[in-house]
Formats: structure tokens, C-alpha cells, sequence
């Protein structure tokens, strides 16, 4: 999280010359009271403000008003403040190339100003007194406050009424301020923010630690229902929370991204993140997440924008593959694991960002897997290696020494088939999933783990166990191809034959061999293996749009993994087939192993926790 300090230095306000005016970007475009608040909360932060009090009326439509304590503005610099392209923040294009601040077009006041009635009183540390400007008059007064900054803004559009029509009701012009310095108040712990309205408190934000931070602004639940993400390549950092799966909510609504502590959103990082949860993901739902990119300056242009909500990246692919390997490794802990930690997080990026691996070393995503039964043995290459029954995957464990409940329980006879001695169970306190008790209806397998009872969807976890392990067998080699006794056609469109023209050995790669037949027809002689029986046309034109729309690499990625994933359905342990004790701690303990055992293929559940208070609750126990 960006908690950098206030700014000790502060340069003179100036006017910009022509040429660097002509390098900016279109100007400042006030379309509501938040655009108001943003733009001066952005301003105060600039001057090292440590706390700044937001106090509205009307939502901000009558009237604005910010505080803050920061270093203040000089007497003779007040008028200077209000004139378009003046500003402190840059002096020459190579400033504008590497800006560092939250604004730095000299236009807010301005363009404000234009638009409503505005009043600037400032004080600096070495001044007796505070000066009060009047931006209408231009009279210069004495004022009385701190050393610090306020800024009133009353009547917003009061000389434009056409476009204060367009305002909506007080109550929602006043949620989007709140939001506005919630933004702010997400990537700045380090400083104070309260929001009044109409002399009544709404929102405040105390200094605090950025977790503590994350907590009051989006509620403890969001820390508790996320994970870290760590990610740091020296010039680009990420850090931040991910939402687990099954927090994902309906909307988009707790989804915050800041570059270099900005608030940006950004198409670019929306699929990077968006492709980190493909495989977890059920549906439409969205994932909450707050993301904190920190990139050097000059790699990424603010100056793109009139709102300076969008940003362009030096090298965008980077960017996008260190948030997606970003997201990915925090959702791919184990149940009950840490999050993974990538110790060659560079290996394998493009561009800027990357470093070529030590010679000998591998950049695959799968290098930091847990290592499963089948690996154990020799390598995971095809479904038939690596869908073991849960019966062969309890003996490989016990016979390997991998897991001690196996070694354990097939000596001293827990868990072991009828007939067999029986003896105490061993301590499974430090099995995140506990101990395996039994099965009901065919479906759930029920464990006992220190907080309490765990069920489990077996179907679905062991779906899971068996996609990672294909997925870390593939690795580089091709889906295994169905040729067609009878080709399948189509009518395509010029843009489809072409992409698959350019695109044949991708297509092969993914078992697909499409060739044309005629400038519109289209002809598919094989299909996956795995998917024998769906409806091959579809998957063609879906593939090639796909193609026609992305890199190759990320649509054979993606597609790979579709078919793994029916693989591993098909493969997966069927409901009412009935297990022995042995193989449902199999499952567990693989379960224990596997990246994003949380969720199935499909982004379904796979496994509930009931705590030991939940359990009492249900029978009033200690009531």
C-alpha cells in the first residue's frame, strides 16, 4: 500500500510556457460535486497534508469546503493559484514524463472557478496570519486559521444552469463525494479524513495501519474474506488484498485499483485480475480486490486523460502478466496454507519487467506447485497417470511416507477396511482439514479439524485435485487431437479464415485442424479428444474469436485449460460411490496440496467450515 509521507519541499507556483501547455492533455473537466472533492482532496494531499476535513452541503451542490493542514500557499501566490496552466507540480516536459504528484496540470482551480464561486484562504508557517482570496473580485483579505489550506466552493454551475439540471438528488450527489475521499482514504493510512454534511458527521477515517485502514473503509469482513498479495519485481510492485471466491459479490463495486497511490481504472489490470480468477470464478459474479501498483514514474503517462482516471503503461503486456501472476499466487494457497510466495516472480515476464532465468531454471507458473502422488512416481504427462483412484492415491501415500496419517493409520489399523485391528487415532490437530469421520448421502465427506467439523463436496474437490495435476502435466505439450470421419463446415467470414490461416499451429496445438475449403467456407477435421461429442462448430468460431481478439499464448492457455477442465470432470470420483475412511483422507490431504482447492473447476465451493461455537449455537449450548 502506498503510505508515503507528507512532501518537506514545496517549488513556487508558476505559469506553464506555451510549449509544455501544448503537451497537456485536454483540460479539466468538472462534471459533479465529487469531480470537486477529488481534485482538491488531490491538492491537499500534494501539500503534505496529515489531516483533511471534507465539509459539504446541499451533497456538495451548494457548497464544498476542504481543510487541510498542509504546508500552505504564500500571500503573493493566492491569484497565481486560479490561473489556468500555473502550478507547482511541473516546470518542463521532463517533469510532465515522470510526475509524481496527484495533480499536476494546474487546471482544477481554474476550470472550478469557471463554474462556481470559490474562495482560497491559506496560511504558511512563517506567516502572522492567514490571506483570504476571492476568486470572483480578486480581492486579497487577511483570514484567520492555521497554517494549512481551505478551499470553499459554493453554487456549483450556478452560471451554467443547463448543466446543474443534470445533477441528481442531494443524496446520491453527496454518496459519490463520500466515495471520492474513500478512494483517497484506501491508499493514504497515513493520513486523517472526515467527510461532514450539513454540520453532521458521515464519514471519518483515523490514522492507521494499512491493514487496519483496509478494514475501517471496506469493513473487517473484506480483510477476513481476502488474501495479501505480494508481488514485487524491484520497478513494479504490487500489493494489496484479493477477495477469495466466495466472496465474490454481484456487482463491481469494491474493486479498487491505484497506480503510484492514484485511483485509475484501468481495462488493462481489470483482465489481468479478471484471468487470475478464471479457474475459481463461478458465473457472472465479480471478485473485490484492492490492488496497489507501484511502477517508476517514467513507466507509466497519467497525461492521458482529462480526469486522469485512465493511465498508459510503458510496457502494458508487463504490467498486465505481473497482475494476473499477482492475483493468481495469492488465491492458489492450499487450504490452511500461507500464501506462495514466488521467489523468481521476474522469471518469464516481458519486457522491462522480466530477467532471463538462471540457465537451467524453468519460469512455469506450476514450478511452486505442491508435488502430488503421481509427481512423486516419476511425472504427471496424461489424465491416465494422474486419476489414480483414492484408493491407489491412500497406498502411494502410505507406501512413499508422504502423508503421516496414511503411514499411521494403514499400520495401527485407523481408517483401515473391516476386519482389521483398530487402534487410536492419530493427532490431527495439524491437518488444516482435519480427519475424516463419514459420508453421507453419497456426496459430502465429513472431517474433524481443530476449529471444528469441515464437509466436504467430494465430487467437487476431487475435480480440483485431478485439473491441477493435468494442468502441471501438460505444461507445453499439445491436447491430444480426434481426427473427424467426416469433416465438419461451416460459412466463415473473411476475418474468421484469415485468423485461421495465421493461427494453424496454435489451432493444432489445441486439437483443432481447421483449413478452408473456399473463400467462405470453413472445414474442422479434428477436435480434442476430451470433447468428443460437443458441438465442434462452436468451439471453431469461438476459438477463432478468441484468437482474433488476444495473443495466441493467452487463448491456447486458456483453451488448454477448458479442456482440462472436462477432463477433470469426467475423471473426478462420482456422487454415491462409497469411500473407505482411507480414501477420504486421500482427499483431504491432497486437498491440503493442491493450489485453489478452495473452489472447483467451475468456481463452486468445494469444502465449508462449521465452527466448534457455530456447532454449540445449533444446540443452545452454554445458553
Amino acid at each position: 500500500m502506498n503510505a508515503r509521507g507528507p512532501h518537506t519541499t514545496r517549488r513556487p507556483i508558476r505559469e506553464l510556457p506555451d510549449e509544455l501547455i501544448s503537451q497537456i492533455a485536454a483540460g479539466e473537466v468538472v462534471e459533479r460535486p465529487a469531480s470537486v472533492v477529488r481534485e482538491l482532496v488531490d491538492n491537499a494531499l500534494d501539500a503534505g497534508a496529515g489531516e483533511i476535513v471534507v465539509k459539504l452541503i446541499g451533497g456538495g451542490i451548494r457548497a464544498v469546503l476542504v481543510e487541510d493542514d498542509g504546508h500552505g500557499l504564500p500571500a503573493g501566490e493566492l491569484p497565481l493559484a486560479l490561473r489556468r496552466h500555473a502550478t507547482s507540480k511541473i516546470g518542463s516536459l521532463v517533469d510532465l514524463e515522470s510526475v509524481s504528484t496527484m495533480g499536476f496540470r494546474g487546471e482544477a482551480l481554474a476550470a472550478i472557478a469557471s463554474v462556481a464561486e470559490v474562495s482560497i484562504a491559506s496560511r504558511t508557517a512563517d506567516a502572522p496570519h492567514a490571506q483570504r482570496l476571492d476568486a470572483r473580485s480578486g480581492e486579497l483579505s487577511p483570514a484567520a486559521r492555521a497554517v494549512g489550506t481551505s478551499v470553499e466552493v459554493r453554487e456549483l454551475f450556478f452560471s451554467t444552469p443547463a448543466r446543474r439540471k443534470f445533477l441528481k438528488t442531494e443524496s446520491t450527489e453527496l454518496a459519490h463525494c463520500v466515495e471520492a475521499v474513500r478512494r483517497h482514504a484506501l491508499t493514504r493510512p497515513d493520513v486523517g479524513f472526515a467527510v461532514w454534511h450539513e454540520g453532521k458527521l458521515v464519514q471519518q477515517w483515523r490514522r492507521a495501519e494499512p491493514d487496519a485502514r483496509l478494514a475501517d473503509v471496506l469493513g473487517a469482513d473484506f480483510i477476513d474474506d481476502s488474501r495479501a498479495v505480494a508481488f514485487d519485481l524491484g520497478v513494479l510492485r504490487v500489493s494489496g488484498r484479493a477477495g477469495t471466491p466466495a466472496s465474490a459479490r454481484s456487482r463491481a463495486d469494491q474493486q479498487y485499483v491505484y497506480v503510484n497511490g492514484r485511483f485509475v481504472r484501468d481495462k488493462l489490470i481489470a483482465h489481468g485480475v479478471r484471468s487470475a480468477y478464471d479457474d475459481v470464478l463461478h458465473g457472472g459474479r465479480q471478485p473485490a480486490y484492492v490492488l496497489f501498483i507501484d511502477i517508476k514514474p517514467d513507466q507509466v503517462d497519467v497525461n492521458v486523460h482529462p480526469t486522469k482516471i485512465e493511465v498508459r503503461f510503458r510496457d502494458s503486456r508487463a504490467v498486465h502478466q505481473a497482475v494476473r501472476r499477482a492475483v493468481e499466487a495469492s488465491l492458489a494457497a492450499a487450504p490452511g496454507a500461507a500464501v506462495p510466495q514466488a521467489p523468481d516472480a521476474q522469471a518469464g515476464l516481458p519486457g522491462a519487467f522480466g530477467r532471463r532465468p538462471e540457465p537451467g531454471a524453468t519460469a512455469s507458473a506450476e514450478d511452486a506447485s505442491p508435488p502430488s502422488p503421481a509427481a512423486w512416481r516419476g511425472g504427471v504427462a496424461t489424465a491416465a497417470q494422474v486419476n489414480l483412484s483414492l484408493h491407489e492415491t491412500a497406498v502411494l501415500y502410505a507406501q512413499e511416507s508422504a502423508a503421516p496419517w496414511a503411514t499411521a493409520g494403514l499400520r495401527a489399523g485407523d481408517a483401515a477396511p473391516a476386519g482389521t485391528s483398530s487402534a487410536p487415532a492419530p493427532d490431527s490437530s495439524g491437518w488444516p482439514l482435519g480427519k475424516a469421520i463419514a459420508q453421507v448421502a453419497g456426496i459430502y465427506v465429513l472431517a474433524e479439524n481443530a476449529q471444528g467439523l469441515v464437509i466436504v463436496d467430494m465430487h467437487a474437490a476431487h475435480e480440483r485435485v485431478v485439473y491441477e495435476r493435468l494442468k502441471a502435466g501438460l505444461a507445453t505439450s499439445s491436447i491430444e487431437a480426434q481426427p473427424l470421419l467426416i469433416p465438419a463446415t461451416f460459412a466463415a467470414t473473411p476475418a474468421e479464415i484469415a485468423t485461421a490461416e495465421a493461427h494453424a499451429d496454435t489451432l493444432r496445438t489445441l486439437g483443432l485442424d481447421l483449413s478452408p475449403l473456399s473463400p467462405t467456407v470453413l472445414a474442422v477435421r479434428s477436435q480434442p479428444a476430451a470433447l468428443a461429442g460437443g458441438d465442434v462448430i462452436e468451439l471453431a468460431r469461438s476459438v477463432l474469436g478468441e484468437l482474433a481478439e488476444h495473443a495466441a499464448s493467452s487463448v491456447v492457455q486458456r483453451a488448454q485449460h477448458e479442456v482440462l477442465s472436462t477432463m477433470a470432470c469426467h475423471g473426478a470420483v462420482r456422487a454415491n460411490r462409497a469411500l473407505t475412511l482411507d480414501e477420504m483422507n486421500a482427499l483431504l490431504r491432497d486437498m491440503e496440496r493442491t493450489e485453489r482447492a478452495d473452489q472447483c473447476n467451475h468456481g463452486r465451493p468445494t469444502w465449508r467450515q462449521i465452527t466448534r461455537r457455530e456447532l454449540d449455537a445449533l444446540f443452545w449450548r452454554g445458553r
